[in-house]
């Protein structure tokens, strides 16, 4: 998604009102407080995001969610879309997906909090075999596989999110697929507003709380910046965006 988006406009649906809230919960089943809260931040995704709630909502699982999507003054009908899937519509002008993502998840009310991109399709089986994944071993967040769909060059951004990513020391968990417990998220104090904000949040919690990657589970993202860019300019895109979030990393008192 693309990282235009400030923070204090919302949906006029979106009331802060327990009433409006629990109303607007219309995928899954409706409780005073959802298992799950879903946190899509979103900019003129009126191509990707009913791809994504469609497959939200066809989820099969007994686990409670709601669906918040963080709109950064889309000029598209990607607003609409959302309300059509009965998602809560935070509006705002965000400047990073950071602050978009920490914002939705703010006003969510889920125990845990999945954050993925309009891009990201979910099979039917996702909150069942993840969120079971991280609870039966303890986890405080996780990731899964995923296929990049698209140009074939695309493939080795997803054996490096596949292969590498659980293996590190401190894995990986990307941005566009993470689940996790509000309480490790709330300790950290959300995504950190820097480059790759993601992997600077993934190597923070991974020192204070176990995270994994759950073998079963396997969602879809578009491989879109690699087919705008290339492959070449797309790993030249997250190379600097590293070496930003290297140079941030004064603020947060070791390198994130």
């Amino acid at each position: 998604m693309d990282e235009g988006q400030a923070d204090d406009v919302e949906d006029r649906d979106a009331t802060s009102t327990s009433t409006d809230r629990t109303d607007a919960i219309a995928i899954g089943s409706v409780h005073d407080r959802p298992d799950v809260s879903f946190v899509i931040p979103t900019h003129n995704e009126e191509t990707y995001l009913r791809g994504a709630l469609a497959s939200i909502a066809a989820l099969d699982t007994d686990y409670t969610y709601e669906v918040l999507v963080v709109d950064g003054n889309s000029s598209d009908d990607t607003r609409s879309i959302a309300r059509e899937y009965g998602a809560t519509v935070l509006e705002g002008t965000d400047s990073t997906i950071a602050r978009a993502r920490n914002r939705g998840a703010t006003r969510a009310d889920g125990e845990w909090l999945a954050f993925v991109d309009a891009d990201t399709e979910l099979r039917a089986n996702y909150l069942t075999e993840l969120l079971g994944y991280l609870e039966a071993n303890g986890l405080a967040a996780g990731s899964s596989r995923c296929r990049i769909t698209g140009p074939r060059r695309a493939k080795l951004m997803e054996a490096t999110i596949n292969y590498v990513f659980p293996r590190l020391e401190q894995p990986i968990l990307p941005g566009f697929n993470v689940v996790v417990h509000r309480r490790a998220f709330d300790d950290l104090g959300g995504f950190p507003d820097v480059p790759n904000e993601d992997t600077a949040f993934s190597r923070r919690l991974a020192r204070q709380y176990p995270t994994g990657y759950c073998p079963a589970v396997l969602i879809e993202s578009s491989g879109r910046r690699i087919a705008a860019d290339g492959l070449i300019g797309t790993l030249w895109h997250y190379l600097s965006l590293d070496i930003e979030r290297i140079r941030h990393s004064g603020g947060y008192g070791s390198t994130p």
